[in-house]
């Protein structure tokens, strides 16, 4: 059984960092492409950043040069850097992977405010 476990979000003011975490078991992260996606309040869920079983990366446009998606094989994890983060940043954060099925985690709070 796959199972996404989210951690790391928190309150944070604007220009501040965090470090999203998403422990996976049930499933080899580098055979697949796990993907962050956010969810504002009144808004859809929406795609953030991802990472290839090859190491490639992409960003949706307004996150690009301030957030890094990785992966530690080793520990099952994928992570999501985020620094200089804005307000509206503030978004419950999600990891995703698709094996035949697809797969949410509970999701992580990120709030950014002063």
């Amino acid at each position: 059984q796959v199972q996404l476990v989210e951690s790391g979000g928190g309150l944070v003011q604007p220009g501040g960092s965090l470090r999203l975490s998403c422990a996976a078991s049930g499933i080899i992260f580098s055979m697949y492409m796990p993907v962050w996606y956010r969810q504002a309040p009144g808004k859809q869920r929406e795609f953030v950043a991802a990472i290839t079983s090859g190491g490639l990366t992409t960003y949706t446009d307004s996150v690009k040069g301030r957030f890094t998606i990785s992966r530690d094989n080793a520990k099952n994890t994928v992570y999501l850097q985020m620094n200089s983060l804005k307000p509206e940043d503030t978004a419950v954060y999600y990891c995703h992977v698709r094996q035949r099925n697809d797969y949410w985690g509970q999701g992580t709070q990120v709030t950014v405010s002063s």
